[in-house]
């Protein structure tokens, strides 16, 4: 496939992938829930197509880029929700869900990345899976505690709960995605120190830049919410924040780096 058709391919699966999730968004309360499922399926295969076709560049050389990253995170959290709720008739398929697929179907047309300019090796791909599959997994556990809040306010207003799963069952899935998103990072940070030479060249071994940094935060703040579950039982409204603020400080170590660079400051590394 030339270079010409593989960038109208993104552009066709990127706009139908986003007026996909966008009828999701707005329509899956109205439609029954297998069909909100389906919709989610058929989006989550155009996003696919959509992010892959986006990663070759215009020269032929691979693209990357702060809402690719985010496009792409969101691309995994969509696959294992939708996986789970297969597997978990129970839980409902959220609207919210779809929307923030199309908003990051949108970014990604706007703002499509820029060449990457590396002499790389073989380990570059996998360093950088192991990157966005923990993105993706820490999204998830976002998500799920999300969900998990929601269910435990409407249970201390004797309400009905809305995620249509218990509260211990939404806290288990919860941390198994926040211990494999743990896991993930940790190996994506011991190939980024062990391998600085090799993925980047001689010229970059590591150092302590502000992507670094985030990520190394984000990595003690989630050993600190796993330590502290297994030792004092932490749970609840403080595991929830803790939480959120290691997915934060993840987020700005690559996208929120990226986006200084591409959008603020109009560089490409």
């Amino acid at each position: 496939m030339s270079l010409d058709h593989l960038s109208i391919l993104c552009l066709i699966s990127s706009i139908l992938a986003a007026l996909t999730y966008m009828v999701g968004a707005f329509w899956v309360g109205r439609l029954k829930e297998k069909s909100g499922l389906w919709v989610l399926i058929i989006g989550v295969l155009l996003h696919g197509v959509s992010i892959v076709s986006s990663m070759i560049s215009e020269d032929g050389s691979p693209q990357f880029g702060f809402a690719p990253a985010l496009s792409a995170t969101t691309w995994l959290v969509l696959i294992i929700y939708t996986v789970e709720h297969w597997n978990i008739p129970q839980l409902r398929v959220h609207g919210s869900l779809a929307a923030l697929g199309a908003l990051s179907v949108i970014l990604s047309i706007v703002f499509s990345g820029h060449p990457l300019h590396i002499q790389a090796s073989p380990w570059l791909p996998l360093h950088w899976m192991l990157g966005m599959a923990s993105y993706g997994l820490f999204a998830v556990a976002v998500v799920h505690a999300v969900l998990m809040q929601r269910a435990e306010k409407k249970m201390r207003m004797a309400q009905d709960n809305p995620t249509g799963l218990p509260l211990l069952t939404l806290e288990r899935l919860t941390f198994r995605f926040v211990t494999a998103g743990f896991v993930l990072l940790t190996a994506t940070l011991i190939a980024g120190v062990w391998f600085a030479d090799v993925l980047y060249g001689p010229t970059h071994a590591i150092k302590f830049d502000h992507k670094t940094v985030f990520a190394v935060l984000s990595w003690l703040t989630t050993g600190a919410l796993l330590l502290g579950r297994w030792r004092l039982g932490w749970r609840s409204t403080l595991a929830s924040r803790m939480l959120y603020v290691s997915a934060c400080l993840l987020l700005l170590s690559y996208v929120g780096s990226r986006f200084v660079l591409e959008v603020i400051l109009g560089r490409t590394l």
